[in-house]
C-alpha cells in the first residue's frame, strides 16, 4: 500500500502522531506547528491504513469554518467522500444528536433553537411576569447566569442558594426560564450540550449505540473545552474509545468565558495509558520571535512544557519602542506601516494587537490621518460600539434637542421607567402634530397627559438634558461629555452588568472622554461651516469616522484586533501595543496568580502571531480611561532575552493625531515649534520642575505638555509658558 501521500510531507513528530497506535493520545501542538495538518492526516491514516470506516469517526472542532475546511482537505487527500463521518462543532454535533433522539431527550421533533437575542427577549418577558425591575435584575445578567450554569452542567434544582436572596432569585428565574423553554419546545445553545449529555447519561442503550459507532474521536483546540464539553467527550469515549485530542495549554486564553485549562492538564488522570506527543517545530515565525515566546511562557509554572524551534532563519530582532505617550505610540505604528507598504508589502500583511478594545481609537485616528485603510477585526470601530453611541446620543441631544434618532436611543438607556406605552404616545403625538419627539414629550408633560409615575420619568429625562445644556454651555467639550456619561448613569448601568462585557464598556466610555479631551478643534470660518462649534465639530467627526472609511473585509487593509481575537491568525508584521503594567497584564489580573498565568499565555499568543517582524511598544505616559497614567513597562518585556530586543527611536515629532477630518489635509504635517525636545527637563516659575511629555501645533497655537513634579501634568501655551531648560 502506497501511503506516501499521507506521511511524506510530515516532520518526525507529526508523523509519530499521525501513525501512532490505537488508544488515547494527547498531541501537545505549539503555535504554528501544523496541528490541523496532523488532524487531517490522522483521519486519512485511520481510513486507509487502519481500515476504519468514516462511519466510525467523529471529529470535533470549534468553528463551522474550521470543520468545513478540514472535511474538504481530508476528502482531497483521500480522493473520496466522507459523508458518513460526523465532523463539526460541539453545538452542531449535539444538535444533530438531539434531532435523531428528540423524543428520548424530552423534546418535540420540531424543537427550535434560541439565539442570544431570542433568549434575552424571553428573559425580559419573565421579568415582566414577575414584576421585576430590569434595572435591579438586568435580563443580560440573568442570561449570563443561566448560560454559565449550563456550561457547568447544572440545572436549577442542582443549585443550593444557601438562602442568599440574590442567588435565590436567580435560581427562581432560571427555573422559570427552563419551564418556559420546555413549554415552547425551545433550546438555547447551552441547552444543546447539556441536554445531549443528559440523553446519553440517562439512556444506556443510546449511549452504547454511539460508543460502538464512534470508536475514534478526534478533538481540535482541546484546551478551550469547558466543563460540559469535557463531560460530553468523557461519556462518549467511555473506557475503550480511542480519543485523539490536539491542543496547547500555552494557548488557553478563554478562562473568562468558561474554558477549563484543567481539562488538558488532567487528561492523563481521566484516561488510561495516555501517549503524549509534542509538536514543537514551528513553521510560522523566525528564531528571534520563538526565542522570545519561549522565554516569556517559561515563567508560567503550571504548564506541560514544550519548546518551539524553527529550521528557518533567526530573523530580525524584536523592535521595542518606548513612546512618550499614547499619541506618539500611534504615530510610530502608523509611520512603520507606511514604510512597510512602501517596501511593496500589502496593508493586510500587518496587524495591530492590543489588550483592550478602547486602545483602538488612537490607532484608528493615526491610520486615518495617513490614509491607511484598516479594519477592526472581530469587532466594531470605536464610534460604532453600542455604549459609545449611547453616550453620544446624549451629547447630540445637548447639541440639538430635535434630533429624533438621539432621543429614541437615549430616552430609556439606561432604563429609567419610561415604558413602551409612554413612548408610543410620544411618537403618536409627534406624528399627529408633525413635531419632534422632544417637542411632543414636553407638550405631553405640560398637558399632564400621562399617569404621575410615567410623567415624572419622562420629565426627569427632559430635565436631565436641559440641565446639562444650560449648566455646561460654557464648559469645555470634555466636561459636557463627562456630564452626559455621569448624569445619565451609563457607567453605573454597565457596572452592574454581569455578561462579562461591563468593564470593557466602562473603559470605552472613559476612552470617549479622553477622545473629547484630545480633540484638536480648529474653528472653521468659511461660509459653508460658519458658526460650527467645537461640540458640533466633534459630533460631525464622530459620525464621519463611523462611516465609509472602514475598509471592506476583503480589501487590502491593516488589521486591528484584540489579542483574544488574534488567536489562530498570523501576519508577517505584528505590532503589540500598550505593553504596560495595568494594561497588559491587566490590572484586574496582576495580583491573581492564575489570571496572571492566563495573561502571560495571552502574551505568548500575541508574540507567536508574528511571522517575520514583531514590534512592541509601551508609553511613558498614557491618557487612558479618562485618567493620566505613568505606567511601568510590562513585566513580560523583562522576560524577553536582551539579545532578542532592539530598542528603536522614532524620528517623527509628536503631535496630536485626533483632529477634525476637515482639517487633516492641511495641518497634519506641521511640526511643533515649542523650542523644547520631548524628555527635556524644564523649570516653570509657578509649577516648578518638570519633564516635557508632548508638543503639538505651531506658531501661536503651539502647545506643550509638561509633567511637573509637584503639580502633575499641565498643557501650556508655548508662547506664554515661561519655561526654562535645566
Amino acid at each position: 500500500m502506497d501511503i506516501s501521500h499521507i506521511i511524506t510531507d510530515l516532520n518526525d513528530a507529526q508523523r509519530a502522531a499521525v501513525t501512532s497506535e490505537m488508544g488515547c493520545k494527547l498531541i501537545l501542538a505549539g503555535a504554528g506547528s501544523g496541528k490541523t495538518r496532523v488532524l487531517i492526516h490522522r483521519i486519512a491514516w485511520l481510513i486507509e491504513v487502519e481500515n476504519v470506516s468514516p462511519w466510525h469517526i467523529l471529529s470535533v472542532t470549534f468553528t463551522n469554518k474550521a470543520a468545513k475546511e478540514m472535511r474538504g482537505r481530508a476528502q482531497d487527500l483521500l480522493k473520496q467522500s466522507l459523508g458518513g463521518m460526523w465532523m463539526g462543532t460541539f453545538h452542531g454535533l449535539a444538535h444533530r444528536l438531539l434531532r435523531a433522539h428528540a423524543k428520548e431527550a424530552g423534546l418535540p421533533q420540531n424543537f427550535q433553537i434560541l439565539d442570544s437575542d431570542d433568549q434575552l427577549r424571553m428573559i425580559k418577558r419573565i421579568n415582566k411576569e414577575f414584576k421585576l425591575d430590569d434595572k435591579k435584575w438586568p435580563p443580560r445578567q440573568t442570561m449570563s447566569f443561566i448560560n454559565k450554569q449550563k456550561d457547568e452542567g447544572r440545572r436549577s434544582q442542582h443549585i443550593d442558594h444557601h438562602n442568599d436572596l440574590y442567588l435565590k432569585q436567580m435560581v427562581t428565574l432560571y427555573q422559570e426560564y427552563e419551564q418556559a423553554c420546555q413549554r415552547g419546545g425551545l433550546v438555547d445553545f447551552g441547552e444543546l450540550l447539556l441536554r445531549s449529555h443528559e440523553l446519553w447519561r440517562d439512556n444506556a442503550d443510546i449511549l452504547e449505540h454511539y460508543q460502538a459507532r464512534f470508536q475514534h474521536i478526534l478533538v481540535d483546540e482541546f484546551q478551550d473545552t469547558n466543563t460540559i464539553q469535557y463531560a460530553w467527550l468523557r461519556l462518549l469515549a467511555g473506557q475503550s474509545g480511542h480519543l485523539f485530542v490536539v491542543g496547547d495549554d500555552d494557548q488557553s486564553i478563554y478562562g473568562w468565558r468558561g474554558a477549563k485549562i484543567e481539562n488538558i492538564r488532567h487528561f492523563n488522570t481521566n484516561f488510561k495509558n495516555i501517549e503524549l506527543i509534542k509538536l514543537e517545530q514551528n513553521y510560522r515565525s523566525t528564531g528571534s520571535i520563538l526565542t522570545a515566546a519561549n522565554a516569556v511562557i517559561s515563567n508560567n509554572p503550571s504548564r506541560l512544557g514544550k519548546n518551539l524551534w524553527t529550521a528557518g532563519d533567526k530573523g530580525d530582532p524584536i523592535q521595542l519602542y518606548e513612546a512618550y505617550n499614547e499619541v506618539d505610540e500611534a504615530r510610530f505604528v502608523a509611520d512603520k506601516i507606511k514604510n512597510w507598504v512602501k517596501a511593496d508589502n500589502l496593508h493586510a500583511s500587518a496587524a495591530i494587537l492590543y489588550r483592550s478594545n478602547a486602545q483602538s481609537r488612537l490607532m484608528e485616528e493615526a491610520l486615518i490621518l495617513m490614509n491607511i485603510p484598516y479594519r477592526v477585526y472581530g469587532g466594531l470601530r470605536f464610534f460604532e460600539r453600542a455604549e459609545i453611541k449611547d453616550a453620544l446620543a446624549y451629547l447630540r441631544l445637548v447639541s440639538n434637542q430635535y434630533d429624533d434618532a438621539a432621543f429614541e436611543r437615549a430616552v430609556n438607556q439606561p432604563p429609567r421607567g419610561i415604558g413602551a406605552k409612554t413612548l408610543e404616545q410620544v411618537r403618536a403625538q409627534a406624528r399627529a402634530n408633525n413635531q419632534s419627539l422632544w417637542q411632543a414629550a414636553t407638550d405631553i408633560i405640560t398637558a399632564q397627559q400621562l399617569p404621575p409615575r410615567a410623567g415624572n420619568a419622562l420629565k426627569g429625562f427632559i430635565q436631565l438634558i436641559r440641565g446639562i445644556r444650560e449648566k455646561y454651555a460654557e464648559e469645555a467639550l470634555s466636561e459636557k461629555m463627562k456630564a452626559c456619561i455621569n448624569q445619565s448613569q451609563l457607567k453605573l448601568y454597565f457596572k452592574k452588568s454581569r455578561d462579562g462585557k461591563g468593564q470593557d464598556r466602562i473603559e470605552n466610555l472613559d476612552e470617549l472622554i479622553t477622545a473629547t479631551e484630545q480633540f484638536n478643534f480648529i474653528p472653521i470660518t468659511d461660509e459653508e461651516n460658519a458658526g460650527l462649534t467645537e461640540l458640533d465639530n466633534f459630533l460631525s467627526h464622530a459620525a464621519l469616522e463611523a462611516g465609509d472609511t472602514q475598509a471592506d473585509p476583503n480589501a487590502d487593509c491593516v488589521q486591528l484586533m484584540t489579542l483574544h481575537s488574534a488567536k489562530g491568525l498570523e501576519f508577517p508584521l505584528v505590532f503589540l501595543v500598550g505593553v504596560e503594567e495595568g494594561l497588559f497584564p491587566h490590572s484586574m489580573s496582576a495580583d491573581d496568580p492564575e489570571r496572571l498565568e492566563e495573561e502571560r499565555r495571552l502574551c505568548y499568543v500575541g508574540i507567536t502571531r508574528a511571522m517575520q517582524q514583531l514590534m512592541i511598544s509601551h508609553a511613558q505616559s498614557r491618557r487612558f480611561r479618562g485618567q493620566q497614567n505613568y505606567p511601568k513597562a510590562s513585566r513580560f518585556l523583562k522576560e524577553i532575552p536582551a539579545d532578542c530586543i532592539q530598542n528603536v527611536r522614532h524620528r517623527a515629532k509628536v503631535k496630536q493625531t485626533y483632529q477634525p477630518s476637515v482639517a487633516a489635509s492641511t495641518n497634519t504635517q506641521e511640526s511643533p515649534s515649542t523650542g523644547f525636545k520631548l524628555g527635556t527637563k524644564v523649570l516653570h516659575p509657578k509649577f516648578g520642575q518638570g519633564v516635557v511629555l508632548a508638543a503639538e501645533g505651531s506658531g501661536k497655537r503651539a502647545r506643550i505638555q509638561v509633567n511637573f513634579n509637584d503639580s502633575g501634568v499641565k498643557w501650556l501655551i508655548s508662547t506664554y509658558a515661561n519655561l526654562e531648560q535645566i
